[in-house]
């Protein structure tokens, strides 16, 4: 499996170790990547994934799964994630808008 964040599409970058004596040897920075599962309001069910934590953070902090997605760039997906966007964009355009709660609509006409 490989180093990379399925929704930003960050992976390993290199760079060098530098000791005391300025020695630089290759090394590899991984990202932080979590296993976590995360909830579509508009699909109505639990989808697991391979994240960095960063990307967790953005996800939380767009208001969820499906805002995340439907806002971020074909690009950085991964091919897993672009099938979910879709399902979601389907998903969003063909749910029914829900009326208004009766005592809510009393309020807004007096």
């Amino acid at each position: 499996m490989s180093r990379r964040c399925e929704l930003t599409g960050k992976n390993a970058q290199v760079g060098h170790l530098v000791s005391h004596s300025q020695i630089k040897t290759k090394r590899r920075f991984q990202p932080n990547l979590c296993d976590v599962t995360l909830m579509s309001d508009a699909l109505k069910r639990s989808v697991r994934m391979r994240i960095s934590a960063h990307a967790l953070r953005s996800v939380e902090h767009r208001g969820g799964l499906d805002a995340f997605l439907l806002k971020a760039k074909n690009e950085q997906l991964s091919d897993r994630m672009l099938r979910l966007k879709r399902e979601i964009q389907k998903a969003t355009k063909t749910a029914p808008v829900e009326p208004a709660a009766p005592a809510e609509a009393e309020a807004a006409a007096s």
